[in-house]
């Protein structure tokens, strides 16, 4: 908030202007590129600025799909676990010609490689694979996707909203073509994003319009959202080692609570797999994690998968673990962050317990 309070106030002016207002803003928003860039180990000039993670995936999945020959169609493969900023954009992409295959995760919650090898077709244009799930944290094999990729010359796009600033997150480590980050999921503010495109690749924009961010996201620059942006990544590049040992620590913490008390019925997703330290997803046996939820109006947690009255609907990141249906019914998604304390972990293991035995 303090690196971005003078954009609001002092330094306002447009980026694409040439008076003193407008060049303090265009120099404020390259000196968030290269932090970006700097979080990312990559250059500041494959870094292109969004209103966040979904239009980053949008214009990652559409901008490669929709080049060259539409109507020459082509292939997408995409994962079973993936946010519905990708599944979205797939079906889109399916009403207008191109085929879509989507590689199930194992019973692990992981796609597999190989399952990804096996989808690859001549006309397949593009692999999206999410970096860690956000409703388990499960962590996926990119970089060894990646190699299997690029075997077959197809590019390799990641969703990295939910990994970013919780694990080591840089493009050379996991050898993507494209990455997706989003402000809000590392302290950064809301409304505001950013696309990894790696040097060389061509993509159609999303939009159209003026030359803004190398003509892939016209419009004026959201100044005050760059800057954050930037700020929060920079901060979580610095304390990223720190940042992941403490949040692991307290999400065992909590997930020991839960175990020790709750006993063996209670279920942990993904428990043997790497999982992202800050998210705990456990099955309660026998409640609703709807109501448990308003039992403790305390907690700022969310359900795992979305039940409805009419129909219940396990969600992909939850069936391919084996959930069912009525298991879904107590999936809880528990986050730890930079400001959690032990204090908080036992009284937040309190009030979860409390409200199980209450509504047994």
């Amino acid at each position: 908030m303090e690196a971005m309070q003078p954009f609001f106030c002092r330094f306002y002016g447009n980026a694409s202007s040439l008076h003193s207002v407008g060049r303090a803003a265009a120099e404020a928003i390259a000196d968030a590129r290269a932090q970006v860039a700097a979080m990312l180990a990559c250059d500041a000039d494959e870094i292109v600025f969004t209103s966040g993670g979904t239009e980053s995936n949008n214009l990652a999945i559409k901008g490669i799909m929709l080049g060259g020959n539409i109507r020459a169609g082509g292939h997408l493969v995409i994962s079973s676990i993936e946010h519905p900023a990708t599944t979205e954009p797939a079906k889109f992409l399916q009403k207008l010609g191109f085929d879509v295959t989507v590689v199930q995760a194992d019973s692990s919650g992981i796609v597999r490689p190989e399952a990804v090898e096996r989808a690859l077709r001549k006309t397949t244009r593009l692999v999206s694979v999410m970096h860690a799930n956000n409703e388990t944290g499960i962590v996926q094999p990119i970089r060894a996707i990646a190699e299997v990729c690029h075997a077959r010359a197809v590019p390799l796009h990641t969703d990295a909203a939910q990994s970013i600033g919780k694990i080591l997150v840089q493009t050379d480590l996991l050898d993507v073509d494209l990455l997706s980050i989003a402000g809000h999921k590392m302290y950064g503010p809301k409304g505001v994003g950013a696309l990894y495109v790696r040097e060389g690749l061509d993509l159609v924009p999303a939009l159209h319009g003026a030359s803004h961010e190398w003509g892939l996201r016209p419009g004026t620059e959201n100044t005050p959202g760059i800057v954050g942006l930037g700020k929060a990544s920079s901060l979580a590049a610095r304390a990223i080692g720190d940042t992941t040992e403490r949040l692991a620590q307290l999400r065992d913490q909590l997930q020991l609570r839960l175990q020790t008390e709750i006993g063996p019925e209670l279920i942990v997703n993904g428990a043997h797999v790497e999982r992202l330290p800050n998210t705990l997803s456990v099955i309660l046996p026998g409640v609703d994690a709807h109501q448990l939820l308003r039992r403790c109006p305390e907690i700022c947690a969310s359900t795992g998968s979305a039940c409805h009255s009419t129909t219940s609907h396990v969600s992909g990141s939850l069936d391919c673990l084996g959930i069912t249906a009525d298991q879904a019914r107590g999936a809880l998604r528990i986050s730890v962050g930079l400001y959690t304390s032990g204090e908080n972990i036992e009284a937040a293991g309190d009030a979860i317990i409390s409200a199980w035995e209450a509504m047994r």
